[in-house]
Order: C-alpha cells, then sequence, then structure tokens
C-alpha cells in the first residue's frame, strides 16, 4: 500500500532545467514546490576531478542506467524494436540537474519560421514534401518567444554576437547578448575567413560558457571560462558553463519554498474528474510506494520520459500512424549531421576548447535560400568548433592513412593538431512514421513498460543532408594552407550505435489546436488543466539549431502560464 504523503502546491518530475525554472519562478511568486528527481543530489563542487575522459566520455559517468530504464528502437511500424542498452546516439542525463549539466552550451534561438513552418512553407513552396510529412505551426510566434528567450540568455550569461541574417530573418532582439563573444581563435579565423569567401555570412556561437564572471538577474554568479576541453559529458568544475545546478536551483533552494527529493522514480500520474490529483513514485533505496498530492503537476524530466508517463497514465490519445488520429507521441523527431574534415602540415591548439567555442553561418538554415529547385524545406548551420580534442575520442585521419600498427600511431599523432572539421547539423522535419508509443513486451526495473521509438530517417533528411555535406567541402577547400579533405559520407539508416546528438523533439508537442497537439501554448494539457508538460518533446519539429534555448524559454513562458491558472483556475487557451 502506497503511503499519501503531505499535499503540495506543485509537484515537478525532475530537477533539470526545466524543473529548475519552473521552480525558481514559482517559489519566487510563494508557492511551494517539491521535485521528485530519480538520480542524486550533486553540485559544482562534485566536478572536482571530473576530467576523466574514459569515466565520462567513454563510459558515460553522468548518464541514466540503461539496465532500469531505457527505449526500444525499430525503423518503422512493422518492425521488431528492441532495447537501447548502450549509450550511443544520444546520451541521456540523470541526476539533479540532468542533461542541463553534461550539455556543451551551445544557445540558439530558433528562427521566426520555426514556429510558422506549415504556414509560411505552404505560402512559399505548397505541399512541396507530400501528405506524409506532418508538418504543423506551434502555436506561438518569434515575436511570443522573444522576451523569454531573452530571460534564459541572461539567467546563462550567454556570450555572443548579432546574427548578421537576423534582419532578413525578422529575428529582432530587445537586448543585446549578457556578454561578448569567446575568444577567436587561429582555427576558427581559419574557417571564417573561408565561409566568407563562400558568402556565407559568419558569427560567433552564441555560447551559455561564461567569457568573464558574471552575475545574472537572479543573483546567481557564473566564473570565466577556463577552455578546459572538458564539456559535453562532463560537469564544470569551475562553475563557468550555465547548468540548473549554478543558476535556477540554487536561487529555488534560497526562497526555502523548494524541495528536492532524490531517489524518486515517479511511475504513474493520478487522475480523477478531469484532473490530476498528484503523482505516484518508488523511492530506488527502499522501492517503497508513495502517492505525493499536489493542486498542480508539472512532467519536466527528458522528453522520453514525459511521453511515457502520459502514456501509462492513459492521459492523452495514443498517436495512430495508421489513422493520424491521436497526438501522444506524434511528430518524434531528431536531427543530422554533415560534415567536412580538413588536414594541415599547420598545427593548431585543438586540445584547448570551450563547449561552445565556434564560428557558424546561417544562409542554408531556415529557409534563408529559395528550395524551389530542392526536394526538401529548411536547412542547416554550417559551422566550425574548437570544442577541445581528447585523445581517445578524437581521432582524425586523412583519406588513405594507415590504420593499424607503427604508422597508424604515426599518423594518428601527426594530425591530433592538424586538422579542422567544417560541420552542418541539420533540421528534422516531422513524418507520419516517426512517433513514440509504448512497448508492448520489454518494461523497465519498475514493472512499466518501456518507450518505442520508431524512427528512420526520410527522403526529405537524405536530400538535406546530402546538399549541406556538399556545401561544407566547399567551404573545407578554400581554407588557408589546406592539404586535403575527407568527405562525410551521405546519410544511410538511422542507426542508434553511434553518437549523434541527444536532441531528440517531439511525443508531447504544443499548439493552438487540441487536434494536433498534446498541450496548449502554455504547455498545459488539454485533457487536464492543472497539469503541463515541459520540453523539447513540445517541439512541431526540430530546427537546424540546439534546442537549449527554446527549452528554456518555452520553460519560463510555462511558469508564467502555471502563475495564470493558479490565480484563476481555468484554462489559458
Amino acid at each position: 500500500m502506497a503511503e499519501v504523503l503531505k499535499k503540495v502546491d506543485v509537484v515537478t518530475v525532475g530537477a533539470g532545467w526545466t524543473g529548475g525554472i519552473v521552480a525558481a519562478e514559482l517559489t519566487k511568486a510563494g508557492l511551494n514546490v517539491l521535485s521528485l528527481e530519480r538520480g542524486h543530489m550533486q553540485s559544482t563542487e562534485n566536478f572536482n576531478f571530473i576530467h576523466d575522459e574514459w569515466r565520462y566520455g567513454i563510459n558515460y559517468g553522468l548518464m541514466q542506467d540503461c539496465s532500469k530504464d531505457t527505449v526500444t528502437f525499430r525503423h518503422d511500424p512493422s518492425g521488431l524494436a528492441l532495447p537501447y542498452r548502450k549509450m550511443g546516439s544520444f546520451l541521456l542525463g540523470n541526476n539533479v540537474g540532468g542533461a542541463g549539466v553534461h550539455w556543451n552550451g551551445w544557445t540558439f534561438r530558433f528562427m521566426p519560421y520555426d514556429f510558422e513552418i506549415q504556414t509560411l512553407s505552404k505560402q512559399r513552396y505548397g505541399n512541396k514534401l507530400g501528405n506524409d510529412y506532418t508538418l504543423q505551426d506551434w502555436g506561438v510566434t518569434y515575436k511570443d518567444m522573444e522576451p523569454y528567450y531573452d530571460r534564459f540568455e541572461k539567467t546563462c550569461g550567454v556570450s555572443g554576437e548579432p546574427n548578421p541574417l537576423a534582419e532578413k530573418m525578422g529575428a529582432f532582439r530587445s537586448s543585446p547578448y549578457p556578454q561578448e563573444p569567446l575568444e577567436n581563435t587561429k582555427m576558427l579565423k581559419r574557417f571564417e575567413s573561408a565561409a566568407k569567401s563562400s558568402n556565407l555570412h559568419t558569427y560567433r556561437l552564441p555560447a551559455s560558457n561564461s567569457k568573464g564572471g558574471y552575475t545574472n538577474p537572479d543573483g546567481q554568479d557564473l566564473a570565466p571560462c577556463q577552455y578546459c576541453a572538458y564539456c559535453e559529458r562532463f560537469g564544470c568544475e569551475y562553475g563557468a558553463k550555465a547548468s540548473p545546478l549554478n543558476t535556477v536551483i540554487p536561487k529555488a533552494m534560497s526562497t526555502g519554498k523548494y524541495t528536492i527529493r532524490t531517489y524518486s522514480n515517479v511511475t504513474q500520474i493520478l487522475k480523477k474528474d478531469g484532473k490530476v490529483t498528484g503523482v505516484k513514485f518508488v523511492d530506488t533505496r527502499t522501492m517503497k510506494e508513495y502517492i505525493q498530492p499536489a493542486d498542480i503537476v508539472v512532467l519536466t524530466s527528458y522528453m522520453f520520459n514525459n511521453a511515457k508517463l502520459l502514456m501509462v497514465s492513459n492521459i492523452g490519445e495514443q498517436y495512430d500512424p495508421k489513422t493520424g488520429k491521436g497526438t501522444l507521441g506524434r511528430n518524434y523527431c531528431y536531427q543530422m549531421n554533415m560534415g567536412t574534415t580538413a588536414f594541415f602540415d599547420e598545427q593548431f591548439n585543438t586540445f584547448m576548447g570551450s563547449g561552445a567555442l565556434g564560428t557558424t553561418s546561417d544562409d542554408f538554415n531556415g529557409d534563408n535560400f529559395d528550395h524551389s529547385k530542392e526536394k526538401f524545406l529548411h536547412g542547416a548551420m554550417i559551422y566550425s568548433v574548437q570544442l577541445g580534442t581528447r585523445p581517445i575520442q578524437s581521432a582524425p585521419l586523412p583519406a588513405g592513412a594507415p590504420t593499424w600498427g607503427a604508422e597508424f600511431k604515426k599518423a594518428l599523432n601527426y594530425n591530433f593538431t592538424r586538422a579542422i572539421t567544417v560541420g552542418g547539423q541539420g533540421a528534422s522535419l516531422p513524418h507520419k512514421n516517426n512517433y513514440l508509443s509504448l512497448d508492448p513486451t520489454y518494461k523497465d526495473a519498475f514493472g512499466m513498460p518501456l518507450l518505442r521509438l520508431t524512427y528512420n530517417f526520410t527522403d526529405q533528411d537524405r536530400a538535406l543532408h546530402k546538399f549541406i555535406t556538399d556545401k561544407t567541402a566547399e567551404v573545407a577547400k578554400r581554407m588557408q594552407g589546406v592539404k586535403s579533405i575527407k568527405k562525410g559520407a551521405y546519410l544511410k539508416d538511422y542507426s542508434v550505435v553511434p553518437y549523434q546528438s541527444t536532441h531528440n523533439t517531439g511525443g508531447t508537442t504544443m499548439g493552438a489546436d487540441r487536434e494536433t497537439s498534446v498541450v496548449n501554448t502554455y504547455l498545459q494539457h488539454w485533457d487536464a488543466d492543472n497539469l503541463f508538460v515541459v520540453g523539447a518533446g513540445n517541439f512541431q519539429h526540430n530546427s537546424g539549431y540546439n534546442p537549449t534555448d527554446t527549452v528554456g524559454a518555452l520553460a519560463y513562458r510555462c511558469a508564467e502560464g502555471i502563475l495564470k491558472y493558479h490565480k484563476s483556475g481555468k484554462s489559458l487557451a
């Protein structure tokens, strides 16, 4: 029999970026908030010995234990799904702070085109992709989202500079970035020169890696980045990379109205008479069950888990690819990576870097170019970054290099600091056969069905990937001093084995119409107005940018909506 605990104003499932933002905003307004986190407590002090590539970069020391909970995967609705037993394509964070601890800090706003992609694409190109692609407007515009982007960027102390194509895109800013861009390096200048000679408009990556000492509007301090090269897959021991651990969570804690209960795995959302009443969870140390009553429930875990909890709790209608009916699990999207590596005789200090130290361009991103003659919509940014090459994970070799023995080692040693990659990150548009559902066979450690991922790259993806891959090769060839280039392979079927990105989106989509979305534009569930769902699952598609800035902005907008709901008790739609 589950023990019933004392009721709280708000309970969040998860304590990462979204849970931390919601908690900070609601506790500042006087509400009592409890976050249930299945991992353990951690803080910046836990990362003093984080420079261990084997433990964290290779063996995923900060990530979710796939033996306890994971997803199953198949390519299409007729296939057999099997469990994702080892981290590969994407890395699911664990513990307090979640993926916001091991992210790199790339902090891009989505384009105005992204939020109205169905309407704007149809106006310019008609039904170019056909009915199998389920493009959908988000129900908000860039203008609606801009204040929340501004809020998140000031929380993170983003270091950046204006996008030269911002005016063309209609992507205005109400204020400049809080800090100047990170250091420019010889390697990045080499890319910038080549990109400009290819008629690309370059700018520095917006980075949540602090250029200098910074105090955000909530009074939380960030230290200057040390360019140590240990950002992605690692926590920041300097407190220079903005994360929930050094921004929103300590702010919420300072109010005295916020509690995080760790080792608490939520298994069900409880519902009665059209409202949710709380959640059921298991203490993973004792396996004892508890019921946590709450006036408002907010799902703030990773997007896979948010969708799974709605499914196992029978809240919302499961998407059916055969009929197109239902919204829960619909419009799962990912991203594509492409690129070309250039090799030199000249050395670059590639062993130093920062999570978002780079230069990029948007000339072939979004709808910034004419797609009339192309077999795809949207696009990709073309960039080069200096994240810091680590010896196990980085082994650039030119075409024809030895792959075994002493000559192989010699080639590795020589090319380690003599390679620059021109990369691309492509948008992912929704397809009727890419979706999330519950697996009928496999269960997690608590007896609940695993989430099933049905996904493969589409013809749209392949056409976009080839187009941008060729563009990266054109830029790489133009770099001064280049000796040879190695162009990446064109896209084949999706695989969960090699790492690509932790940019999973969709499944709990937002919108202005309940027939095509799970939540409204304040992320309030259509079927229970005291239930809110926050995260990249709200995206109707994925852009050519990293998702975190948009996730943070949506969380601030959601928190504002929760406060409105707390006062009125009514739907915000």
